[in-house]
């Protein structure tokens, strides 16, 4: 009779688990599917998409919720397994029926300005929309996590890793959103007129958080209505003697140079600490006293001009999302002299922010540009309000360096060492195997970075070539920081086979090995270093990277737990 009971149990299982697995495969699909349509801002295809995600997450949920799935989740060798597949159909019924309606119904359009203006008390009602959405988010992401993939079988375990890549992915959104809608208010003026410096980062002369501080204007804020005001560039500002005070860990690493020069302040990757010393190097010489730095590059103007269209500068040709990567960090250096490039630069950020502004623009573009260049640490912002910052916490935004780490994360930051605008030409990849575990808890790492080149041999002009402090008009050096993941430590660094490290120190509990790599026009250069983790048994890694004009190519190569 027992026999009976388990056989008539096992089959009932068996047929709903064949059930529950079609439905949750689908569901997940449509889960990718609705996050990619609702970070595209495509609303109406999101709408007909989730729809079709509830009725499939609903069904999955309901395949694993009845009382004979209950006492299959207690048996042994299967329960597990059943026990997980519950777990993810709950979390995407969730998912379905609570974060993404929420998100939909949130105007995100509200976070782009209309007629150079946003409207506060509505980005205010957004705001508490926003926040729920947020949540919901996170609490499916958690749920997700917590899911045991040991033993499951190989296509639902697919699905999970895909669906929780695009949970990560719409987390990202969710919580940069809600951070806007939070800050956006205070920040455009609700209670009183602000004033930001907006700074370009030139990555053709490379520095840890991007690229050289070149232009700067300076813009106000007052009750969600924004103008630039005025404009400047990092050579007006001249030298500081004595130098500005630079944070102790910082010196060791580049003497007093952020303290001396404007376009040295972010040759650490911390850009509160790079924003900070712009600030006050401006004040010093302009007697202005802005509330916050915010820094973008070419490559952020690219992705805008995708919602703006071509924009046409006075006196130049007209600035094309295609093309204007080239436009400013190659054809200006080419065609105009340093005074005319300065002036090229003010003019074409300061059309690009008027387009931004008064043009009316597709808000889905806008946004897409806007959650790219975050993602890729192209859009840095730092306030100097206490509050304002720790709602920012860590995220991407900041351009922080962590002194915890989630997950062990290291750290490669470049800095042009050739006083040249070289850094167009160079290409970069990084590649990052995760080793064997300690016995001592802590975990190997094994970092290759390459540097290849693709200047010249000739032709370029001394705009260009600069002050070719490597001996060398066409042959760029840069300095590569390699940081240890937080607690962990930097064992052996190797240029092309031989020792190459030539300075090290610490920086926000993690060590640093600075090599420096000179590449030659058409050359590869490769650097491998061995790290150390903290005390950990993830099997992942993460790198964190200067934002170059080029993307890098990245991989990461995982392992088991430590703990399994």
């Amino acid at each position: 009779m027992v026999g009976s009971l388990l056989l008539v149990i096992g089959g009932w299982v068996g047929f709903r688990g064949w059930q529950a697995r079609a439905h949750l495969l689908n569901a997940a699909g449509l889960a990718r599917e609705l996050s990619a349509e609702v970070i595209g801002g495509d609303a109406g295809r999101a709408q007909r998409t989730l729809a079709a995600l509830q009725e499939q997450a609903g069904a999955a949920r309901a395949a694993t919720g009845d009382p004979g799935w209950w006492l299959g989740r207690r048996t042994p060798y299967a329960g597990d397994d059943l026990t997980a597949v519950r777990q993810i159909a709950v979390a995407i019924d969730d998912l379905a029926r609570q974060a993404f309606p929420t998100l939909l119904r949130a105007d995100l359009a509200s976070l782009v300005p209309r007629e150079g203006r946003l409207d506060l008390a509505r980005l205010r009602t957004v705001s508490v929309e926003l926040a729920g959405a947020d949540r919901a988010v996170e609490q499916t992401r958690s749920r997700l996590a917590a899911v045991p993939t040991d033993d499951l079988f190989a296509q639902l375990e697919e699905a999970l890793s895909s669906l929780r890549a695009g949970i990560d992915r719409l987390a990202e959104l969710t919580g940069a959103a809600d951070q806007a809608a939070r800050l956006l208010p205070p920040l455009l003026g609700a209670d009183g007129p602000r004033r930001y410096l907006l700074v370009s980062q030139n990555p053709a002369e490379l520095r840890a958080t991007g690229g050289m501080f070149g232009a700067y204007a300076v813009i106000q804020a007052d009750g969600g209505r924004v103008a630039l005001t005025r404009q400047g560039s990092s050579a007006e500002l001249a030298r500081f003697n004595p130098p500005l005070r630079v944070d102790p860990t910082l010196r060791r690493l580049w003497n007093d140079l952020p303290g001396i020069y404007p376009a040295d302040v972010n040759l650490g990757p911390d850009f509160p600490t790079a924003a900070a010393l712009y600030r006050e190097m401006v004040r010093r010489r302009t007697g202005i006293t802005v509330d916050g730095v915010l820094a973008v590059d070419p490559v952020v103007l690219s992705y805008l001009l995708k919602a703006t269209g071509p924009i046409t500068v006075p006196g130049s040709s007209a600035l094309v999302a295609d093309s204007v990567v080239r436009a400013l960090l190659s054809d200006a250096y080419r065609d105009l002299d340093t005074r005319e490039q300065d002036a090229y630069f003010a003019a074409s950020a300061a059309a690009v922010f008027d387009a931004f502004l008064t043009r009316s623009v597709d808000v889905r573009s806008v946004l897409s540009a806007f959650d790219r260049s975050v993602a890729e640490r192209r859009i840095l912002f730092w306030s100097v309000h206490p509050e304002e910052q720790r709602v920012l916490g860590n995220s991407r935004l900041t351009g922080t360096l962590p002194e915890q780490d989630t997950v062990p994360t290291v750290g490669v930051f470049l800095n042009d060492g050739s006083g040249a605008k070289l850094g167009y030409y160079l290409r970069f990849s990084a590649s990052l195997t995760v080793g064997d575990c300690q016995s001592d808890g802590r975990r190997e790492l094994r970092l290759r970075v390459a540097v290849h080149s693709t200047a010249p041999r000739s032709g370029l002009s001394d705009s260009v070539t600069g002050l070719a402090l490597s001996g060398d008009p066409y042959t760029a050096r840069t300095f590569v920081s390699v940081y240890s993941p937080a607690g962990g430590a930097v064992l052996t660094g190797r240029l092309d086979g031989k020792v190459g490290t030539v300075g090290s120190g610490t920086d926000h509990r993690r060590q640093v090995a600075v090599a420096r790599v000179e590449v030659k026009p058409g050359a590869t250069r490769t650097l491998d270093v061995t790290l150390l983790t903290g005390k950990t048994s993830a099997g992942t890694a993460e790198l964190q990277l200067t934002p170059t004009a080029t993307p890098w190519t990245t991989q990461v190569v995982s392992a088991p737990r430590c703990d399994q």
